[in-house]
């Protein structure tokens, strides 16, 4: 069998790159076709230089950096790769990859983590926060993101079979493409965290800081509360959370992978206020006997139990449910007053249900029976 990897982009290192690393681990030899990459990057996760393939878009200007900005160009980038020479192709996308063309004798098996976001649930999200509402721009911006779904859709057919990160990914596939899918729930490296009993006195946010992320509603909502928040990470929201944190709120910054470890191990608690797929920080947290403050929709209440839904020989944290100070501020209060229920044993037995080791061998079953049946 031999097996190619395609991947988006590969320029920071998040959820879906750490997927791809088991990828790579598991298919050594395999060759990787991505939009866009950073070198350090590629390299950190394990790929050598001549393993890498880019795009035409890696020689745009600051590619790297405004590499969203190309939208419009990834289906012909990744339509540009040539997979004659593989068997079977395994891609990770969460935007364009699965676009890649194979032939009827090879097989495509994609790893989605969700539809493309900001061209199905998140278009008028998108439009509004960039200030896309009306005028030319907003005009040319919708003509872009309607290419985009008719591609995607179309795209969908070029795939054999779809894997998904979460029975909520799952969902959104049947949705967008009217295709099933299995689901195999992502890895989480969580032998990098343990439990630890005696927490201080702070609670964390850990996310880059991009607008659906809602990191200005966690600011907010603690500045109103004047309880200690940390927030670690860095985006294009870090003025406007400049502007608006109260002095109880610390903006580190981006930080080490050894930080990040150390500060979601020592925390209260950590709050999670994104509409995710699936969501690997709060996953991190359980791991360290964190207990989660989360927005209780979609992928998290597949990997958060609820103290409101189960008892506490199953509760690893609380949910709320509108992304709003208030509905924020009322989850707060309750986990105060349930704090010292929490039992980190249990908050860490459930974080085990997605370790690395579990997904690499379910991974590793699942192209392989696709591989089986279709070469």
């Amino acid at each position: 069998m031999k097996l190619a990897l395609v991947h988006d982009w590969v320029v920071a290192i998040g959820g879906a790159e750490r997927c791809l690393e088991v990828f790579h681990e598991l298919w050594p030899e395999a060759p990787l076709f991505t939009l866009v990459c950073s070198e350090a990057s590629v390299e950190k996760l394990g790929f050598s230089r001549n393993q890498e393939h880019t795009s035409f878009i890696q020689k745009l200007r600051k590619a790297e950096e405004k590499y969203r900005s190309y939208l419009p160009f990834f289906p012909l980038a990744i339509e540009q790769f040539d997979l004659s020479g593989y068997n079977v192709s395994l891609s990770s996308s969460h935007c364009a990859a699965k676009g890649v063309i194979t032939r009827a004798d090879q097989v495509h098996i994609c790893y989605c983590h969700t539809p493309v976001r900001y061209a199905w649930d998140l278009t008028h999200q998108y439009l509004r926060e960039n200030n896309l509402e009306r005028g030319i721009k907003a005009t040319v911006a919708r003509a872009v993101l309607h290419y985009i779904r008719m591609w995607d859709v179309q795209t969908a057919n070029r795939v054999d079979k779809f894997l998904a990160n979460s029975r909520y990914t799952a969902k959104r596939i049947w949705r967008a493409y009217r295709r099933e899918a299995d689901v195999v729930y992502p890895q989480v490296d969580i032998s990098r965290f343990e439990v630890v009993e005696d927490k201080e006195n702070y609670f964390l946010f850990l996310s880059r800081l991009v607008p659906y992320k809602k990191a200005d509603l966690v600011v907010e909502a603690f500045t109103e509360m004047g309880l200690p928040l940390v927030v670690a990470g860095d985006g294009p929201q870090m003025p406007e959370l400049k502007r608006i944190a109260g002095k109880n709120v610390e903006l580190l910054g981006y930080q080490t992978d050894e930080r990040v470890v150390e500060l979601v191990s020592r925390a209260r608690a950590l709050i999670f206020a994104a509409d995710e797929d699936f969501g690997i920080v709060p996953v991190e947290a359980q791991a360290a006997g964190t207990p989660v403050i989360a927005y209780g929709k979609d992928g998290v209440r597949e990997t958060v139990i609820s103290a409101k839904e189960a008892g506490f020989d199953r509760a690893t944290g609380v949910f709320f449910h509108q992304q709003k100070v208030s509905s924020l501020t009322a989850a707060v209060n309750e986990f105060l007053r349930l704090e010292d229920r929490f039992d980190r044993a249990v908050i860490r037995k459930n974080a085990e249900r997605f370790s690395r080791d579990r997904f690499k061998d379910e991974i590793k079953a699942k192209v392989m029976e696709a591989a089986v049946e279709r070469i």
